[in-house]
């Protein structure tokens, strides 16, 4: 396992700042009462490996979104010369719906066209938060947001970009959003997955899975998780105690200093 991350390597170095990312972060919800929770690799990572999977490059933690809004407001008026929380409402080159609590310095070039033109580019971690609908709805929601927002990533002109980019998403929150949201509604199983526009419509979450919330061991800390941890990871990934093929974990991974790092130079 440890071909992927050895001590020394660029993955290591950098895990071990996104683990400073996550310290920080932590000390931030505890200081403002907020309920978050490791989920996706993350928490397969402290539940499988007790820190980061060896080829895991980024973090990754949950919130409802009543906690979610409140986080936002508090990070986006940090005052912080290492620290920027990255959202819609602070880059207008930013389309993702949840948001990234990130370094500033040290910049990592990502596969993600649209990346070159993120004010900072440092390691991070992406900030979710789910809500009651359906895999129907949040499908409808991410097929319209997605589709709409990918050629502006292609245009170069800034100002014509950023119109475009403010343009998809007020279509969408006006009328796209709220329509499926509505159709949400209809969830006779009570099922949660990532807010709407966010994507990764096949994960599903329950609040009984969820709620209380539990602590496991990651990379020397406690951080909160799940409190049935394998039954949130066994809707996610299904048997997530076996391991990927190697092609997988190539395709898992977003920078291509790593790949090249552990697999050598990668046809893009």
């Amino acid at each position: 396992m440890r071909k992927y991350n050895p001590e020394g390597s660029s993955l290591r170095k950098d895990q071990l700042e996104m683990l400073k990312v996550l310290v920080a972060f932590s000390e931030i919800c505890k200081q403002h009462n907020l309920k978050w929770w490791l989920c996706s690799g993350t928490l397969l990572g402290a539940a499988r490996h007790k820190g980061f999977i060896p080829w895991d490059d980024d973090v990754d933690v949950t919130m409802l979104k009543k906690d979610y809004r409140k986080l936002e407001k508090i990070l986006m008026n940090l005052n912080s010369d290492d620290y920027w929380y990255q959202c819609i409402k602070s880059d207008p080159e930013h389309i993702n719906i949840f948001g990234v609590f990130r370094k500033k310095k040290d910049p990592v070039e990502s596969t993600d066209r649209r990346s070159r033109y993120f004010k900072y580019q440092g390691v991070g971690l992406d900030v979710f938060c789910i809500e009651k609908t359906t895999r129907f709805a949040s499908h409808m929601a991410k097929f319209c947001y997605k589709n709409m927002q990918h050629p502006t990533q292609y245009i170069k002109n800034k100002y014509l970009r950023r119109f475009l980019i403010k343009l998809v998403q007020l279509v969408n929150f006006i009328i796209f959003f709220p329509l499926a949201r509505l159709i949400g509604l209809f969830n006779p199983n009570g099922e949660y997955r990532y807010r709407l526009g966010s994507g990764f419509y096949d994960s599903k979450y329950f609040l009984q899975d969820i709620f209380p919330l539990s602590t496991l061991e990651f990379e020397g800390y406690e951080f909160p998780v799940p409190g049935n941890t394998d039954a949130y990871l066994t809707h996610m990934y299904g048997d997530w105690r076996k391991l990927p093929s190697e092609e997988q974990i190539k395709q898992s991974m977003h920078y291509p200093v790593y790949l090249e790092e552990i697999f050598g130079k990668q046809e893009m």
